[in-house]
């Protein structure tokens, strides 16, 4: 059952993901700090991605690397703690709510700064509500003994994507006089998604409720 309460994700399974862990093991990071550290690559990454919406030229190029190099690296602290918990046997008492809150932290940071980011601000804070949403739609399944649900088609992998995606995309658009467009798609792109997933989610969830009676 422990392993139907983590995440599914091929990367897990890499040599890499698995050097860097024994890595780890051997110093006395724990893996809370690497969850809090978390939230740090979010802040960063939301902050670039906003101040690359009011800059020009080589300043927005780097802003918009650096938002997209940190959001990575937000998901890469999201593997490295699970691993360094488990495989690497460092589990916490509160490890489950180090799992938890800094991913809803790490939406909002990543998602709001994109949304000042594109001009939109309105679009950065519903991107933010239904990712939360999903989220809790999973973990309101988790408690009432389902299975939890981390089907997309937004999902945190598959959000962060779409916003790395649109931060390298958007250094395009200068060629066409173009400015904060393609975040702002990205942006309604994740929440549509993100809507879809939730109400797919909670569907499941009453369905398997409903075949407990």
């Amino acid at each position: 059952m422990e392993d139907a309460n983590r995440r599914p994700l091929a990367s897990r399974n890499t040599t890499w993901a698995a050097t860097l862990t024994r890595i780890l093991a051997r110093t006395s990071v724990t893996p809370n700090q690497i969850s809090m550290a978390s939230m740090v690559m979010a802040a960063i990454s939301g902050a670039a991605l906003w101040q690359a919406g009011t800059t020009d030229g080589g300043a927005r190029i780097a802003l918009l690397l650096c938002g997209a190099a940190f959001c990575q690296l937000r998901l890469l602290c999201n593997l490295l703690d699970g691993m360094v918990a488990v495989e690497a046997g460092k589990k916490a008492a509160d490890g489950a709510f180090w799992n938890e809150f800094p991913d809803r932290v790490a939406d909002i940071l990543i998602l709001v700064g994109a949304g000042y980011g594109a001009g939109m601000p309105a679009l950065g804070w519903a991107a933010a509500v239904f990712a939360v949403l999903t989220a809790y739609v999973r973990e309101l399944g988790r408690a009432s003994g389902a299975v939890p649900d981390f089907s997309g088609p937004m999902a945190k992998p598959h959000r962060m994507a779409a916003i790395t995606a649109g931060a390298l995309l958007s250094l395009l658009e200068p060629l066409w006089d173009g400015r904060n467009q393609i975040l702002a798609i990205v942006l309604w792109l994740i929440i549509l998604g993100s809507a879809f997933t939730a109400l797919r989610r909670a569907a499941r969830l009453l369905k398997h409720l409903r075949g407990q009676n």
